[in-house]
Protein backbone atom coordinates (compact mmCIF):
# COMPACT_ATOMS: atom_id res chain seq x y z
CA UNK A 1 0.00 0.00 0.00
CA UNK A 2 1.20 3.27 -1.03
CA UNK A 3 1.14 6.21 1.42
CA UNK A 4 -0.53 9.09 -0.73
CA UNK A 5 -1.67 9.76 -3.95
CA UNK A 6 -1.11 13.08 -5.13
CA UNK A 7 -3.61 14.76 -8.08
CA UNK A 8 -1.77 16.97 -9.90
CA UNK A 9 1.22 17.83 -10.19
CA UNK A 10 1.91 21.54 -10.87
CA UNK A 11 3.82 23.88 -7.95
CA UNK A 12 1.66 22.38 -4.75
CA UNK A 13 1.86 19.02 -6.14
CA UNK A 14 5.45 19.54 -7.11
CA UNK A 15 6.48 20.83 -3.49
CA UNK A 16 3.87 18.09 -1.58
CA UNK A 17 5.77 15.14 -3.32
CA UNK A 18 9.03 16.53 -2.23
CA UNK A 19 7.93 16.83 1.16
CA UNK A 20 6.93 13.55 1.37
CA UNK A 21 10.20 12.01 -0.10
CA UNK A 22 11.67 14.13 2.35
CA UNK A 23 9.89 11.98 4.93
CA UNK A 24 10.61 9.25 3.51
CA UNK A 25 6.83 8.35 2.38
CA UNK A 26 5.36 6.32 -0.53
CA UNK A 27 3.60 8.38 -3.74
CA UNK A 28 1.73 8.57 -6.86
CA UNK A 29 1.10 10.88 -8.99
CA UNK A 30 -1.54 11.83 -11.38
CA UNK A 31 -1.63 14.31 -13.85
CA UNK A 32 -2.94 15.15 -16.92
CA UNK A 33 -1.32 17.94 -18.29
CA UNK A 34 -4.98 19.92 -18.22
CA UNK A 35 -4.09 22.70 -15.93
CA UNK A 36 -1.51 25.46 -17.00
CA UNK A 37 -1.28 28.37 -14.48
CA UNK A 38 1.87 26.73 -12.98
CA UNK A 39 3.80 26.54 -16.53
CA UNK A 40 3.22 30.08 -17.82
CA UNK A 41 3.28 31.66 -14.65
CA UNK A 42 5.08 34.82 -13.94
CA UNK A 43 7.69 32.55 -11.42
CA UNK A 44 8.31 35.90 -9.18
CA UNK A 45 8.80 36.13 -5.38
CA UNK A 46 8.44 39.14 -3.82
CA UNK A 47 7.80 39.40 -0.05
CA UNK A 48 6.05 43.00 -0.69
CA UNK A 49 2.92 44.33 -2.11
CA UNK A 50 4.18 47.12 -4.20
CA UNK A 51 0.58 48.50 -4.34
CA UNK A 52 0.24 48.74 -1.28
CA UNK A 53 3.95 48.87 0.55
CA UNK A 54 2.72 46.14 2.74
CA UNK A 55 3.99 42.76 3.87
CA UNK A 56 2.97 39.51 2.18
CA UNK A 57 1.62 37.07 4.75
CA UNK A 58 4.05 35.34 6.36
CA UNK A 59 6.96 36.70 4.13
CA UNK A 60 9.99 35.29 6.31
CA UNK A 61 9.15 32.20 6.69
CA UNK A 62 7.57 31.32 3.10
CA UNK A 63 11.08 32.76 1.66
CA UNK A 64 13.39 30.67 4.41
CA UNK A 65 11.47 27.62 3.48
CA UNK A 66 11.25 28.71 -0.64
CA UNK A 67 15.16 29.08 -0.81
CA UNK A 68 16.00 25.80 0.70
CA UNK A 69 13.28 23.61 -1.07
CA UNK A 70 14.45 25.70 -4.62
CA UNK A 71 18.07 25.15 -3.30
CA UNK A 72 17.89 21.52 -3.14
CA UNK A 73 15.64 20.65 -6.27
CA UNK A 74 18.22 22.03 -8.34
CA UNK A 75 20.96 20.11 -6.70
CA UNK A 76 18.37 16.79 -7.17
CA UNK A 77 17.79 18.08 -11.01
CA UNK A 78 21.21 19.08 -11.80
CA UNK A 79 19.42 22.48 -13.33
CA UNK A 80 19.34 26.14 -12.12
CA UNK A 81 15.71 27.68 -11.95
CA UNK A 82 15.74 30.06 -8.93
CA UNK A 83 17.34 33.42 -10.18
CA UNK A 84 17.93 35.73 -7.63
CA UNK A 85 17.94 39.33 -8.86
CA UNK A 86 16.52 42.21 -7.54
CA UNK A 87 12.65 43.99 -8.43
CA UNK A 88 13.00 47.73 -8.92
CA UNK A 89 10.03 49.61 -8.31
CA UNK A 90 9.74 52.44 -10.90
CA UNK A 91 8.82 56.09 -9.23
CA UNK A 92 6.16 57.69 -10.71
CA UNK A 93 6.51 61.10 -8.55
CA UNK A 94 8.08 62.20 -5.97
CA UNK A 95 5.00 61.83 -3.59
CA UNK A 96 5.83 57.69 -4.38
CA UNK A 97 9.49 58.05 -3.27
CA UNK A 98 8.28 59.63 -0.04
CA UNK A 99 5.78 56.90 0.27
CA UNK A 100 8.65 54.30 -0.27
CA UNK A 101 11.07 55.95 2.48
CA UNK A 102 8.10 55.98 5.00
CA UNK A 103 7.18 52.03 4.36
CA UNK A 104 10.84 51.14 4.34
CA UNK A 105 10.92 52.52 7.89
CA UNK A 106 8.36 49.53 9.25
CA UNK A 107 10.32 47.00 11.00
CA UNK A 108 8.25 44.52 9.33
CA UNK A 109 9.45 46.09 5.97
CA UNK A 110 13.22 47.20 6.56
CA UNK A 111 14.91 44.37 5.59
CA UNK A 112 12.94 44.22 2.40
CA UNK A 113 13.29 47.79 1.10
CA UNK A 114 16.15 49.10 0.53
CA UNK A 115 16.44 52.93 1.61
CA UNK A 116 18.52 54.14 -1.51
CA UNK A 117 17.01 55.28 -4.25
CA UNK A 118 18.22 53.60 -7.36
CA UNK A 119 18.70 56.61 -10.06
CA UNK A 120 20.69 54.08 -13.05
CA UNK A 121 20.13 54.59 -16.52
CA UNK A 122 18.54 51.93 -18.11
CA UNK A 123 18.52 51.89 -21.65
CA UNK A 124 15.09 51.32 -23.15
CA UNK A 125 13.21 52.82 -20.02
CA UNK A 126 12.83 56.56 -19.05
CA UNK A 127 12.11 57.01 -15.31
CA UNK A 128 13.18 60.56 -14.22
CA UNK A 129 12.32 60.02 -10.24
CA UNK A 130 14.47 56.67 -10.12
CA UNK A 131 13.78 53.23 -8.71
CA UNK A 132 13.23 51.39 -5.21
CA UNK A 133 14.86 48.15 -4.88
CA UNK A 134 13.34 45.31 -3.39
CA UNK A 135 15.76 43.00 -1.92
CA UNK A 136 15.12 38.72 -1.28
CA UNK A 137 13.31 38.87 -4.58
CA UNK A 138 14.02 36.64 -8.10
CA UNK A 139 11.85 34.18 -9.98
CA UNK A 140 11.48 30.53 -10.41
CA UNK A 141 11.55 29.32 -14.28
CA UNK A 142 8.68 27.50 -13.38
CA UNK A 143 8.20 25.95 -17.46
CA UNK A 144 11.85 24.36 -16.49
CA UNK A 145 11.27 23.31 -13.10
CA UNK A 146 7.97 21.60 -14.13
CA UNK A 147 9.79 19.77 -17.27
CA UNK A 148 12.25 18.67 -15.49
CA UNK A 149 9.98 17.54 -12.20
CA UNK A 150 8.18 15.45 -14.61
CA UNK A 151 10.69 14.10 -16.47
CA UNK A 152 12.48 12.82 -13.00
CA UNK A 153 9.20 11.86 -11.88
CA UNK A 154 8.99 9.55 -15.48
CA UNK A 155 12.04 7.73 -14.47
CA UNK A 156 11.03 6.70 -10.97
CA UNK A 157 7.35 5.23 -12.02
CA UNK A 158 5.95 7.55 -9.49
CA UNK A 159 3.72 9.76 -12.80
CA UNK A 160 0.28 8.45 -14.38
CA UNK A 161 -0.05 10.87 -17.33
CA UNK A 162 -3.84 10.38 -17.04
CA UNK A 163 -7.40 11.89 -15.90
CA UNK A 164 -8.41 11.01 -12.93
CA UNK A 165 -11.52 9.39 -12.68
CA UNK A 166 -13.27 10.90 -9.31
CA UNK A 167 -16.04 7.96 -9.59
CA UNK A 168 -13.24 5.25 -9.19
CA UNK A 169 -12.19 6.39 -6.15
CA UNK A 170 -13.04 4.32 -3.22
CA UNK A 171 -13.06 5.30 0.24
CA UNK A 172 -12.35 3.15 3.73
CA UNK A 173 -11.81 3.76 6.72
CA UNK A 174 -8.57 3.04 7.17
CA UNK A 175 -7.53 3.68 3.36
CA UNK A 176 -8.65 4.89 0.10
CA UNK A 177 -7.99 2.86 -3.65
CA UNK A 178 -7.98 4.25 -6.81
CA UNK A 179 -8.66 1.65 -9.26
CA UNK A 180 -6.04 -0.99 -8.32
CA UNK A 181 -4.04 1.46 -6.39
CA UNK A 182 -4.36 1.46 -2.29
CA UNK A 183 -3.21 3.95 -0.19
CA UNK A 184 -3.15 5.97 2.97
CA UNK A 185 -4.44 9.66 1.38
CA UNK A 186 -5.08 10.96 -1.43
CA UNK A 187 -4.02 14.64 -1.70
CA UNK A 188 -5.57 16.98 -4.96
CA UNK A 189 -3.66 19.80 -6.19
CA UNK A 190 -5.28 20.90 -8.88
CA UNK A 191 -5.20 24.14 -9.48
CA UNK A 192 -7.86 26.09 -10.57
CA UNK A 193 -9.33 22.11 -11.68
CA UNK A 194 -10.89 21.37 -8.73
CA UNK A 195 -13.90 22.72 -9.94
CA UNK A 196 -14.44 19.18 -11.35
CA UNK A 197 -14.20 17.86 -8.08
CA UNK A 198 -16.71 16.68 -6.50
CA UNK A 199 -15.25 16.41 -2.92
CA UNK A 200 -13.93 19.72 -3.04
CA UNK A 201 -16.00 21.58 -5.61
CA UNK A 202 -17.91 23.69 -2.82
CA UNK A 203 -14.99 25.55 -1.94
CA UNK A 204 -14.73 29.29 -3.35
CA UNK A 205 -12.09 28.85 -5.24
CA UNK A 206 -12.68 32.08 -7.93
CA UNK A 207 -9.65 31.74 -10.30
CA UNK A 208 -8.04 34.72 -12.44
CA UNK A 209 -7.10 34.58 -15.71
CA UNK A 210 -3.63 35.83 -16.48
CA UNK A 211 -1.92 36.82 -20.08
CA UNK A 212 1.59 37.24 -20.51
CA UNK A 213 3.85 37.83 -23.09
CA UNK A 214 7.61 37.11 -23.70
CA UNK A 215 8.88 40.06 -26.27
CA UNK A 216 12.11 40.90 -28.29
CA UNK A 217 13.68 44.34 -27.38
CA UNK A 218 17.07 44.27 -28.12
CA UNK A 219 17.39 48.08 -27.23
CA UNK A 220 16.64 47.40 -23.79
CA UNK A 221 19.55 46.94 -21.32
CA UNK A 222 17.80 45.15 -18.47
CA UNK A 223 19.10 42.98 -15.93
CA UNK A 224 17.15 43.05 -12.74
CA UNK A 225 12.53 42.86 -12.84
CA UNK A 226 10.97 46.24 -13.12
CA UNK A 227 7.67 46.63 -11.37
CA UNK A 228 4.96 48.90 -12.47
CA UNK A 229 1.97 47.97 -13.63
CA UNK A 230 3.46 45.00 -15.52
CA UNK A 231 6.53 43.12 -14.50
CA UNK A 232 9.28 43.08 -17.23
CA UNK A 233 11.49 39.96 -16.12
CA UNK A 234 14.83 39.42 -18.36
CA UNK A 235 15.00 36.01 -19.51
CA UNK A 236 18.64 36.67 -21.61
CA UNK A 237 19.14 37.01 -25.82
CA UNK A 238 17.01 40.30 -25.75
CA UNK A 239 13.77 37.81 -24.43
CA UNK A 240 11.47 39.36 -22.15
CA UNK A 241 8.72 37.68 -20.05
CA UNK A 242 5.85 40.63 -19.73
CA UNK A 243 2.94 40.29 -17.41
CA UNK A 244 -0.05 40.25 -16.40
CA UNK A 245 -3.58 40.81 -16.35
CA UNK A 246 -6.22 39.89 -14.31
CA UNK A 247 -9.28 38.59 -15.53
CA UNK A 248 -12.44 37.31 -13.19
CA UNK A 249 -14.38 36.53 -15.38
CA UNK A 250 -13.06 35.09 -18.30
CA UNK A 251 -11.72 31.24 -17.06
CA UNK A 252 -10.66 29.93 -20.16
CA UNK A 253 -6.90 29.30 -20.72
CA UNK A 254 -7.12 31.04 -24.73
CA UNK A 255 -5.49 34.11 -25.49
CA UNK A 256 -7.49 37.07 -25.84
CA UNK A 257 -7.24 40.49 -27.91
CA UNK A 258 -8.49 42.45 -25.25
CA UNK A 259 -5.58 41.18 -23.43
CA UNK A 260 -3.19 41.23 -26.03
CA UNK A 261 -3.50 45.26 -25.89
CA UNK A 262 -3.89 45.97 -22.60
CA UNK A 263 -0.41 44.36 -22.11
CA UNK A 264 0.40 46.55 -25.02
CA UNK A 265 -0.70 49.71 -23.78
CA UNK A 266 1.12 49.31 -20.72
CA UNK A 267 3.97 48.13 -22.04
CA UNK A 268 4.23 51.35 -24.13
CA UNK A 269 3.80 53.24 -21.02
CA UNK A 270 6.71 52.07 -19.83
CA UNK A 271 9.39 51.23 -22.60
CA UNK A 272 10.43 53.93 -24.78
CA UNK A 273 12.06 50.99 -27.10
CA UNK A 274 10.72 48.87 -30.36
CA UNK A 275 9.54 45.40 -28.78
CA UNK A 276 8.12 42.75 -30.88
CA UNK A 277 5.91 40.06 -29.58
CA UNK A 278 7.36 36.93 -29.54
CA UNK A 279 4.48 34.60 -27.44
CA UNK A 280 1.05 35.50 -25.84
CA UNK A 281 -0.09 32.87 -23.26
CA UNK A 282 -2.99 32.56 -20.62
CA UNK A 283 -3.75 30.39 -17.45
CA UNK A 284 -6.38 30.80 -15.12
CA UNK A 285 -4.51 31.29 -11.41
CA UNK A 286 -6.29 29.17 -8.53
CA UNK A 287 -7.30 32.04 -6.51
CA UNK A 288 -9.52 32.20 -3.42
CA UNK A 289 -11.70 35.48 -2.38
CA UNK A 290 -9.99 36.00 1.35
CA UNK A 291 -6.34 35.55 -0.40
CA UNK A 292 -5.25 32.51 1.58
CA UNK A 293 -4.92 28.90 0.59
CA UNK A 294 -6.91 26.10 0.95
CA UNK A 295 -5.70 23.44 2.97
CA UNK A 296 -7.05 20.55 5.15
CA UNK A 297 -9.25 17.44 5.13
CA UNK A 298 -12.76 16.53 3.61
CA UNK A 299 -15.17 17.30 5.90
CA UNK A 300 -16.69 13.52 5.70
CA UNK A 301 -13.82 11.60 4.46
CA UNK A 302 -10.78 11.47 6.46
CA UNK A 303 -8.47 10.24 4.03
CA UNK A 304 -8.54 13.03 1.40
CA UNK A 305 -7.12 16.23 1.55
CA UNK A 306 -6.24 19.20 -0.33
CA UNK A 307 -3.56 21.64 -1.01
CA UNK A 308 -5.39 24.42 -3.26
CA UNK A 309 -5.89 28.17 -3.53
CA UNK A 310 -1.95 29.19 -3.77
CA UNK A 311 -2.92 32.35 -6.29
CA UNK A 312 -0.33 34.34 -7.84
CA UNK A 313 2.60 33.34 -5.16
CA UNK A 314 2.68 30.01 -5.32
CA UNK A 315 6.61 30.00 -5.92
CA UNK A 316 6.84 31.63 -2.39
CA UNK A 317 4.09 29.63 -0.60
CA UNK A 318 4.06 25.72 -2.09
CA UNK A 319 7.04 24.88 -0.01
CA UNK A 320 5.65 26.44 3.19
CA UNK A 321 2.24 24.90 2.21
CA UNK A 322 2.91 21.65 1.50
CA UNK A 323 4.83 21.59 5.29
CA UNK A 324 2.17 22.51 6.89
CA UNK A 325 -0.18 20.06 5.39
CA UNK A 326 2.25 17.25 5.87
CA UNK A 327 2.25 18.23 8.94
CA UNK A 328 -1.42 17.94 9.90
CA UNK A 329 -2.02 14.71 8.25
CA UNK A 330 1.30 13.03 10.07
CA UNK A 331 1.70 14.75 13.03
CA UNK A 332 -1.71 16.06 13.70
CA UNK A 333 -0.27 19.93 14.23
CA UNK A 334 -3.68 22.28 13.59
CA UNK A 335 -3.45 24.37 10.77
CA UNK A 336 -3.28 28.17 10.93
CA UNK A 337 -7.09 28.85 10.52
CA UNK A 338 -6.53 31.16 7.96
CA UNK A 339 -5.81 28.38 5.58
CA UNK A 340 -7.70 25.92 6.78
CA UNK A 341 -10.68 24.69 4.91
CA UNK A 342 -12.80 24.81 8.23
CA UNK A 343 -13.31 28.32 7.75
CA UNK A 344 -15.83 27.15 4.73
CA UNK A 345 -17.71 24.53 6.59
CA UNK A 346 -20.81 26.15 6.14
CA UNK A 347 -20.83 25.82 2.61
CA UNK A 348 -20.43 22.36 2.67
Amino acid sequence: MLDYIIVGSGLAGIAFAETLQKHGKSFMVFDNRSQNSSKIAGGLYNPVILKRFSQVWNANLQLELADKFYASLEQKLATQFDFKIPIYRKFFSVEEQNNWFAASDKPNLAPFLSTSLVHKKINGIDSPFGYGEVMHTGFVDTDALLNHYHQYLKENDWLFEDTFDYKELEVFDDYIQYKNIKAKHIVFAEGFGMHSNPFFNYLPLDGTKGELFIIKAPELDLDVIINTSVFVLPLGNSLFKVGATYNWDDKTSTPTEEGRQELIDRIQELLNCDFEIVEHFAGVRPTVKDRRPLLGTHPKYKKIHILNGLGTRGVMLGPAMAQDLFDFIENGKPLDKAIDIQRYSKMF
